[in-house]
């Protein structure tokens, strides 16, 4: 009923095409037909290998609609960790755009899939089916399925092949607290409303574009990442989704004016690389129509979160835009910070938002009791989704990243961190990132921050370098902006200038191109 409603409103911008919710919606059920004609049932798998772009709404509302799961797949997969994760997740169709058909040919004889099917007009090799021949052929028909958030993600991959995270949505308000890790029924309903909460925190009711009436939202990260998916959810409300199918800085300024962007997901590195841009550049485009633009994936520096604001205001939106989350693929959202917060306080530009959504405490794993305001420790973490968290195939890696405490399962991100006494949470370091120099634990992130304020510098990582008497130091790898210099020694009297002292000053600086 929604697609009919909106009818001609837009739904997808993809490049140059510009699909209405009405024709979206003809071709979701085509599509919900076609999966259904190649063996797919509730419950079951279909993954997808896919750039941004329209057809990627297409399979995701299918499933939506139809109780499928959707794996989405990483394109940055070697050969061998994309034969693992396909065949992992248990998918029985696999639908891929016509990039990777020889990467998949290549490993075709291990893949535990049923039937793999290419998007796109082009040739289909003849051991695979066109996505487009199989919708053409289908009814918009509609099978019986409960409505469900298809998309499942896989862990980062940080410490080894990415884990298939799977958790079932129906056992989180079922009648069994077994199967939620003890939780009660009473509390996985009030977890999840606060999940849900987050739509609300960030204003989602209140994006009125002036000619259409409702939220536009630009995707400039690949979409196969959880983070992305806030990008996404505009979209289940009538939201128009515009896909970038690669990112560039002033791609993406220009589709803010454009489009007339006022939802949107980064990365702070793609912030990063905005700022970067020559002033010219920056102050070319018209960004009035900002209004909510989410960060979170990564730490972002304080002096990032004020300079967008400034380009933002500068270009005319009204307000500062700057919003953010920490979460994790497998916890959903835990805080929001707000433009609100940090006008009452601009110390919270610090923190990554109050606990609005979930639940988050401070553990201090010395004494064994909970850490009070202020005190760093484990950043330990409740929410709907840690209820039912699971890893396909690795169940005992999942029960392993949880602490009994209490009575209740809280789920340890390696983090650690801080709660003021008004519940803002601010992360010093992942604990298998904490340098240990001399006994002493040294924090990456504070040091990035410090040496990213330097004019010429656009990244740095912050790693830990073997060290005969300390055991172990901080060491520096630094990416320059284009055409500019430094030396190591400029890089540390701003360090010590900016307050770094002692085991955080650096002992190794390198100039490098830094990949991400």
């Amino acid at each position: 009923s929604l697609w009919k409603v909106l009818g001609s409103r837009e739904a997808v911008i993809d490049g140059d095409r510009r699909i209405s919710f009405a024709e979206f919606g003809d071709r979701v059920m085509r599509t919900t037909h076609a999966l259904h004609e190649l063996g797919l049932r509730p419950g079951d798998s279909c993954a997808v290998l896919m750039y941004n772009g329209a057809t990627w709404f297409l399979i995701n509302q299918a499933c939506n609609i139809s109780g499928f799961k959707m794996p989405m797949l990483n394109w940055h997969l070697n050969p061998n960790e994309l034969v693992h994760c396909v065949n992992i997740s248990r998918a029985k169709v696999l639908v891929i755009d016509p990039e990777f058909c020889a990467a998949v040919q290549e490993v075709r004889q291990q893949l535990r899939v049923d039937h793999i099917v290419v998007a796109g007009d082009g040739a289909i090799p003849a051991d695979m089916a066109g996505l487009e021949l199989l919708i053409a052929r289908a009814e918009p028909k509609l099978y019986p399925g409960k409505f469900h958030i298809s998309s499942k993600a896989y862990s980062g991959g940080t410490t080894g092949t990415p884990k298939f995270i799977d958790i079932d949505q129906a056992s989180l308000l079922g009648e069994h607290d077994a199967a939620r890790r003890g939780a009660s029924r009473e509390e996985a309903v009030r977890m999840t409303i606060m999940q849900l909460s987050a739509l609300g925190w960030y204003g989602l009711g209140d994006l009125k574009d002036a000619q259409t009436g409702n939220a536009r939202s630009l995707i400039p990260g690949p979409l196969y990442h959880a983070g992305v998916q806030v990008a996404v959810l505009p979209f289940l409300f009538g939201g128009t989704v515009v896909p970038m199918r690669k990112f560039s800085p002033e791609g993406f300024l220009k589709a803010i004016q454009d489009e007339r962007i006022n939802w949107t997901f980064v990365a702070p590195t793609m912030l990063e690389r905005v700022l970067a841009l020559p002033d010219d550049i920056k102050h070319r485009y018209r960004l009035s129509s900002m209004r909510t633009l989410i960060c979170a994936a990564a730490p972002c520096p304080a002096h990032v979160k004020r300079e967008v604001n400034q380009l933002f205001r500068r270009q005319g939106a009204p307000d500062d835009v700057f919003h953010e989350y920490y979460g994790a693929s497998e916890t959903g959202i835990i805080t929001v910070l707000l433009p609100s917060d940090y006008q009452e306080d601009p110390e919270r530009y610090r923190s990554v938002g109050k606990v609005r959504t979930a639940e988050c405490r401070i553990y201090d794993d010395e004494s064994k009791h909970w850490a009070p305001a202020l005190k760093s420790g484990k950043v330990l973490l409740r929410s709907a989704l840690t209820f039912g968290l699971q890893y396909a195939g690795d169940q005992k890696k999942a029960d392993a990243s949880f602490k009994l405490i209490d009575g209740s399962y809280w789920y340890d991100d390696g983090l650690v961190g801080y709660l003021d006494e008004h519940n803002f949470l601010y992360l010093t370091s992942r604990e298998k990132e904490m340098i240990i120099s001399g006994g002493v634990n040294v924090f990456p992130n504070e040091i990035e921050e410090v040496i990213k304020t330097y004019p010429v510098v656009l990244d740095v990582a912050v790693v830990r370098a073997p060290d005969a008497d300390l055991g172990e130091v901080p060491a520096a790898m630094i990416q320059l902006r284009d055409g500019m210099n430094a030396t190591g020694e400029e890089i540390l009297e701003h360090c010590r200038a900016s307050g770094l002292y002692g085991f955080k000053i650096p002992r190794r600086i390198e100039f490098v191109d830094l990949p991400r």
